[in-house]
């Protein structure tokens, strides 16, 4: 078996090797044109059209998100009887970008190691595989990752179910099995006061930038009292026209995270009490509102992350032996509460943070192309071995329930571990 395994993941990456130009393209059209979160109809099209032009690829566009999409690829031992249901396996596509960095996250990136390592196991599969079990490729394009909650919305509307494992990976400075991620509520706040000139009679007026600055400052306060690991940040988008007039309309925006899903909402009400206390002292009117779904923490899978490095490590790349701390959020953490899966990261030839210009340019480089081929390359060679590895899925499979009851059983920390001192 180790080596007819050997065999098919050298066949998935000459697969990929194959279409390389072709995934090349893919990739530099998604960076070269841009689009926010579900306005992606350019990249959607790139997609669709890259993945139709291919043979015994069924595509669904529009697939129940306008800018989402859908591609199967279905096989079977030859001479076998279909099952009532083959073994499932998704990759995921990103292609949104920031607004005026263009694709500062690498989402371009995203999709093309989506798209490369589903054909490199169709290629895998076609040329020599074992008798086995029937198999179905999905490729999922999922939109709206940066704002909005793509993924989220696909959950919901049934595109996950029946999966039994999704795969992909993320642009980052460094190759990384996994990162934890943090469970983010993004929350728009706005306060409704009266305008009146400023220093003709100000005792008319009612200050909705004071309410503003107030909110600002409460959740500042409020940070003494956080857990470590949670963050708070914000920024006042809107505090009024000009000087001479008190501002009658004033609007934040926060992003709320903790590591564990449980905290969010406690960490949630004690924000929302700082947005309303700040009304109740100004005697603005506020209103609250959600700008997306939450996004859920990202759960980990031992036994993928574990097989990713070792295909990983046989390609070049090298990992970390200490995890980094956490990073941003990710509408995938959602994802890995329905449905085992990986969410790795990977190095793209430059040391550039995401979110910047830097890493835009980056991500549209040369140079990235290759870490990207890699990248794909070690999730086909990790897919093949979820589905010939004798026991590997059903240990994908115990990790990810272990990985929801450990979530669910975590518990706090105890005023008595704490350490005191002066």
């Amino acid at each position: 078996m180790a080596l007819l395994l050997e065999e098919l993941k050298r066949r998935a990456g000459e697969g990929i090797e194959a279409s390389s130009s072709a995934l090349g393209e893919l990739g530099r059209a998604i960076w070269s044109r841009p689009e926010l979160a579900y306005e992606e109809r350019q990249a959607h099209a790139a997609l669709t059209r890259f993945f139709a032009a291919r043979p015994a690829w069924a595509v669904q566009p529009a697939y129940k998100l306008e800018t989402a999409f859908r591609a199967d690829w279905a096989w079977a031992w030859p001479g076998a009887e279909p099952p009532a249901a083959p073994l499932r396996l998704a990759f995921l596509c990103e292609y949104d970008a920031l607004p005026g960095l263009g694709h500062a996250c690498g989402h371009n990136l995203i999709a093309q190691v989506g798209a490369a390592a589903a054909l490199g196991l169709q290629a895998a599969l076609e040329g020599l595989a074992p008798r086995g079990p029937a198999v179905q490729v999905t490729v999922l394009g999922t939109p709206a990752e940066e704002v909005g909650g793509g993924k989220v919305q696909l959950i919901e509307t049934g595109a996950f179910d029946n999966l039994d494992v999704v795969f992909m990976a993320h642009p980052f400075q460094k190759d990384m099995p996994y990162m934890p991620a943090l469970a983010n509520h993004h929350v728009i706040v706005k306060y409704y006061g009266k305008a009146s000139h400023a220093a003709a009679y100000p005792w008319e007026g009612i200050n909705a930038l004071d309410a503003a600055v107030l909110a600002y400052n409460n959740l500042s306060v409020l940070r003494q009292q956080m857990k470590p690991a949670w963050r708070v940040h914000g920024v006042i988008k809107q505090g009024g026209e000009i000087a001479n007039i008190i501002p009658s309309c004033s609007e934040l925006e926060f992003f709320l995270r903790t590591p564990l899903l449980k905290d969010l909402p406690v960490l949630t009400d004690k924000a929302e009490s700082c947005f309303k206390a700040a009304a109740l002292a100004t005697g603005c009117k506020i209103e609250l509102k959600t700008a997306c779904p939450d996004y859920y923490n990202v759960l980990p899978n031992k036994s993928l992350q574990q097989t990713y490095m070792e295909n990983g490590k046989s390609l070049g790349m090298e990992f970390l032996d200490q995890m980094s701390s956490f990073s941003g959020s990710t509408d995938f953490g959602n994802v890995s509460h329905v449905v085992p899966g990986i969410h790795a990261y990977f190095y793209i030839g430059s040391d550039a943070l995401n979110h910047t210009e830097q890493f835009t340019e980056a991500a549209g480089s040369k140079v990235a192309q290759q870490y990207a081929l890699r990248t794909a390359k070690a999730l086909a060679m990790t897919a093949v071995d979820v589905l010939f590895r004798p026991g590997l899925l059903e240990r994908v499979r115990e990790d990810f329930r272990q990985a929801k009851q450990e979530e669910q059983e975590h518990y706090s920390v105890k005023e008595e571990d704490v350490p005191l001192g002066y």
